[in-house]
């Protein structure tokens, strides 16, 4: 069928008279009768071209800076108003190897600098993203990129999160021999555990892993590298050089009493197990929220995710609770634009609780422990109001929420190399040194730092995403990965053409 607008010319003045539409998502309740995304099925490809035309064509385009990705947001933007998908398509791929993904998880800083939004809405610049990255599937626009000749050269990638699957797959397209290695039974990292499928369907990760296996790279899962399974050192005398990626996965922990009882639990160990149930490894997850009353501990997209995994695991209720108050409806004065602001904002999982007539969120609310029931188990979980400044208990405030599990989602604090683990693994046996935080230290070419000479970097060996940076966001792990795999082509062949979006110390718009 011919698309409507393929004869129609942009409107250059839409940022005028066409109002933000964002992309439909379907109703609360049927999502809450199955596990798929929440987006309708489809783009309505006339809505998503009218909302590109919004774009404004920036001299100076803030929301190009925004990405970490340096993705060109208004030259896709001008292309789909056009209907030239395949030149969007184009464009979007040359900087972003996974848009499918980013255009589901990514929180789209770029939308809080766009030019729109200092006194609009801005465009809707990750509903197009999505939909271009959609349709260069649907096309076949997205074809594997083997490469036209081998280099001989050998590459490790350890981890297989968006860091070091973008990574391989630019190695791999350079004419490296590349192999990710994965410690779990399946590539992915969080993406595959950590996330649940009403936000990404497992099948678009699948679909790209396929890809890259066409174009050459090597997949080795089950495979813990600087444990017993594989030598970290041993790997790397293997190859001629490694990339460690292995994603900052130590959880924070809350030390108040009650922790250790049972039905007290880390939020990754209650989504992986709903996500082994989709996988087909499990009947039913042994921590399932169904009949239960249920308490989040923390704010962010791990919290939510647990939400609605609850929701759909037909809790008996869920709140959640959030040590930081209530943000506001609107920027604040110390957070303007073009930085990504902290307001309020109902996610999802949020909706499907009810949106803010029914909100499941308890602000400014500070978790002071855990109380069990006669037979041991989790009864309750007691919380006061946070002061502002400290978040310190407020005295006299304190009271107690009933519930069966309580869920800790309160991030994470590192790749989880500082004390005993490091001494057995991968970052003693490379000779790595660590950052005042348990981060990998690393030089300005995200060559990996050396214990054993101060401020020099560990031969051959290279730090991506999250393990160097700490805990961030997937745009800025997929940046890292490429950025990472253009050092490492730089350091074997003496000079690089792949692209480097981002130094790796460099921070997004954010406040």
């Amino acid at each position: 069928m011919a698309d409507p607008q393929a004869d129609r010319p942009p409107d250059r003045m839409a940022f005028l008279t066409t109002p933000r539409r964002p992309r439909e998502r379907r109703d609360p309740r049927e999502r809450l009768g199955d596990r798929h995304e929440v987006y309708r099925p489809g783009a309505l490809l006339p809505i998503i071209g009218a909302q590109a035309a919004r774009c404004m064509d920036c001299g100076l385009p803030f929301c190009h800076r925004a990405c970490p990705l340096g993705n060109l947001v208004p030259d896709w933007n001008t292309l789909v108003s056009r209907s030239d998908w395949r030149a969007a398509a184009a464009r979007l791929l040359a900087t972003n190897n996974f848009p499918e993904f980013t255009g589901r998880l990514c929180p789209a800083p770029c939308e809080s600098a766009c030019v729109l939004a200092i006194d609009g809405e801005a465009v809707t610049i990750k509903n197009v993203e999505l939909a271009i990255a959609d349709r260069a599937w649907e096309q076949g626009f997205d074809r594997p990129q083997p490469p036209e000749r081998s280099t001989g050269l050998r590459v490790a990638v350890v981890g297989s999160g968006p860091a070091g699957l973008a990574a391989a797959q630019q190695l791999t397209r350079a004419g490296h021999t590349t192999t990710v290695y994965e410690r779990a039974d399946r590539i992915g990292g969080l993406l595959r555990y950590g996330i649940p499928p009403f936000r990404l369907e497992k099948h678009r990760l699948d679909r790209r892993i396929d890809q890259m296996r066409e174009e050459g790279t090597r997949f080795r899962t089950g495979v813990a590298v600087g444990g017993h399974d594989l030598p970290a050192d041993l790997l790397r005398a293997r190859h001629d050089a490694l990339v460690v990626a292995v994603g900052a996965t130590a959880c924070r922990e809350l030390e108040v009493p009650g922790r250790r009882m049972p039905g007290v639990h880390q939020a990754m160990t209650y989504l992986t197990l709903a996500n082994r149930v989709d996988e087909g490894d499990l009947p039913a997850s042994p921590l399932s929220a169904e009949g239960r009353r249920v308490v989040i501990v923390g704010g962010g997209d791990t919290a939510a995710d647990c939400l609605g995994t609850a929701l759909r695991q037909r809790a008996a209720a869920v709140t959640q609770l959030d040590i930081n108050p209530r943000p506001p409806a609107r920027r604040a004065p110390a957070q303007p634009w073009p930085v990504h602001p902290k307001v309020y904002r109902v996610t999802t999982s949020h909706e499907e609780a009810g949106g803010e007539e029914a909100e499941p969120r308890v602000f400014a609310a500070t978790t002071v422990g855990f109380e069990a029931g006669a037979d041991g188990r989790l009864a309750g979980v007691r919380f006061a109001e946070a002061e502002p400044g400290d978040r310190r208990p407020r005295p006299g405030t304190a009271r107690t929420l009933p519930a069966e599990l309580a869920l800790l989602a309160l991030g994470f604090s590192g790749a989880g190399f500082s004390g005993r683990r490091r001494s057995h693994g991968l970052a003693a046996q490379l000779g790595l040194a660590l950052d005042g935080h348990g981060n990998l230290a690393r030089g300005g070419d995200f060559a990996a730092a050396s214990a054993g000479a101060p401020g020099g970097p560990a031969d051959g060996v290279f730090v991506a995403g999250d393990a160097g940076r700490g805990q961030s966001l997937i745009v800025w792990a997929i940046a890292e990965g490429r950025a990472a795999a253009a050092a490492v082509d730089r350091y074997l062949r003496g000079a690089t053409e792949l692209p480097a979006p981002i130094a790796p110390f460099d921070g997004p718009l954010t406040a």
